[in-house]
């Protein structure tokens, strides 16, 4: 089936097109269009003039067009399950989870439509401030650049998408190569659900060909990314000044101490690292674990992740499908290699079938290794013991990343204690730090990232703030 873009409101096919197979089994989901300059500057032009629609509508018809989303989202719900599966890989069971996800993101939006963005400002409290008055208000900044990875393509989509309709952006929404269906049913589902059409363009193709021209085009307001650290580093220098949001990535970690509930942390660190076949930014990649219960917590987790089931991702039964790509198959087989050739021992896992990876746990890896420092994105867990709380806070912090991490405790001050300590956006407290509900500030420090998602807080960085001040005589 042929798939053509959306651009302005309307679905345009295009003379370069891409195939998206099955990340499972190689089969052909669809051909693509590919945007080209031609279109990416339509997109932009429209998109400029659809601001001055957008801007003015009323907050009763943004709300409305959200909850229609949701709504008819919530009818199509099987048929974006199954898309999500063969363009992903995600299990059916994860596709599901992630649209009702999308539902609540929507909702959420929904709700900041109606309220007001502002606050009056106490002039008075400043010496020169007695006679005036007055309150800030924000108001939507213009075009948004919407750019998403492959591992979420419809909620991470809505966390971008639905602040930008909330607020009342144009919005151009450039999808991962590798799931770009899902990016133009979205698309297609945003215009049912009665917003200007010249507001919505969705443009699947190669990032550098198409999200780069517009990331760094003046008439675009506002970039909102979410990828590799390399990647964004590299835009975050080329769009000048606008606003920006970047979450990136990580090589998130979760500490356990000895007092902490072993069997529910063992539980919840196989499957914050095996999800999606580990490929999370927040997956569980690291774990320190205090000497005396180490031995017991890795035999738990051992255990439980010999127990999953991988294989085809739309098998109701399935607990893991496939990674990407086999190059990134082949690629956690050399990080692997790497960290036993530095002294990391392999307890299970560690071997694949084209692009089906097994759940893996390792040992002993040395904090300097490659699998340990950087970001796996993988069905691999690194265990490492640690003589105390202090060491631990040392290991998590070694390292260039800073998006999530997890403690597993009965003692509040040890949970203080991380959360006061460790340089992340958030800090999991009897959780794993892949751990995130929708309502929640999303993002990071150091190569993490800048700026927050969320509805609320996204809308920060679409949105400029503008001070309204009278000054009336006595």
């Amino acid at each position: 089936m042929d798939y053509p873009l959306i651009v302005s409101g309307k679905e345009v096919p295009s003379d370069e097109k891409f195939e998206v197979h099955s990340p499972y089994d190689g089969s052909l989901v669809g051909r693509v269009s590919a945007a080209t300059p031609d279109i990416i500057e339509e997109a932009i032009s429209k998109s400029v003039f659809a601001f001055d629609e957008t801007s003015h509508l009323c907050a009763r018809h943004r709300e409305d067009v959200l909850l229609r989303a949701k709504e008819l989202l919530k009818q199509r719900a099987e048929e974006f399950s199954r898309t999500i599966s063969f363009e992903m890989g995600k299990t059916i069971r994860e596709a599901r989870g992630e649209v009702d996800r999308a539902q609540e993101t929507l909702a959420l939006s929904a709700a900041l439509a109606r309220e007001p963005i502002g606050e009056v400002l106490p002039f008075d409290i400043a010496p020169n401030g007695a006679k005036k008055w007055g309150f800030y208000q924000r108001f939507p900044a213009g075009p948004v650049l919407a750019i998403t990875p492959f591992n979420f393509p419809l909620n991470l989509a809505m966390h971008k998408i639905a602040p930008a309709i909330a607020v009342g952006n144009p919005f151009i929404f450039k999808p991962a190569s590798a799931t770009p269906i899902t990016g133009l049913m979205l698309g297609k589902l945003i215009l049912d659900a009665g917003y200007p059409p010249d507001a919505v363009s969705v443009l699947p193709g190669n990032g550098a060909k198409v999200a780069e021209p517009i990331a760094t085009d003046e008439r675009t307001k506002v970039v909102t990314f979410t990828g590799s650290a390399a990647v964004g580093k590299s835009l975050a220098k080329k769009v000048g000044l606008k606003h920006i949001a970047m979450e990136l990535g990580s090589n998130s970690a979760a500490i356990v101490l000895s007092d902490g509930d072993l069997l529910r942390a063992a539980d919840r660190i196989v499957l914050g690292a095996m999800a999606l076949a580990g490929q999370v930014c927040i997956s569980v990649q690291r774990v320190y674990a205090e000497e005396p219960i180490f031995d017991t917590l890795v035999e738990h987790i051992v255990s439980a992740a010999t127990k999953l089931r991988i294989g085809d991702p739309l098998q109701e039964n399935t607990d893991m499908g496939p990674v990407i790509t086999e190059k990134d198959a082949i690629r956690i087989e050399e990080l692997l290699a790497d960290a036993v050739a530095n002294g990391g021992k392999i307890l299970c896992g560690g071997k694949r079938n084209g692009t089906l990876f097994e759940p893996t746990v390792i040992i002993n890896v040395p904090q300097n290794a490659e699998i340990t420092q950087s970001e796996a994105f993988a069905p691999v867990v690194v265990i490492n013991p640690v003589g105390d709380i202090r060491e631990a806070i040392d290991m998590v912090n070694d390292s260039k990343y800073g998006l999530q991490a997890g403690i597993f405790t009965a003692d509040i001050r040890s949970a203080r204690k991380v959360f006061d300590e460790i340089k992340v956006g958030g800090v999991i407290v009897n959780d794993v730090p892949t751990f995130r509900a929708d309502v929640m500030p999303y993002g990071g420090t150091k190569d993490s990232g800048l700026g927050r998602e969320g509805p609320r807080f996204a809308i920060e960085h679409m949105t400029y703030l503008k001070a309204f001040v009278v000054h009336h005589p006595s």
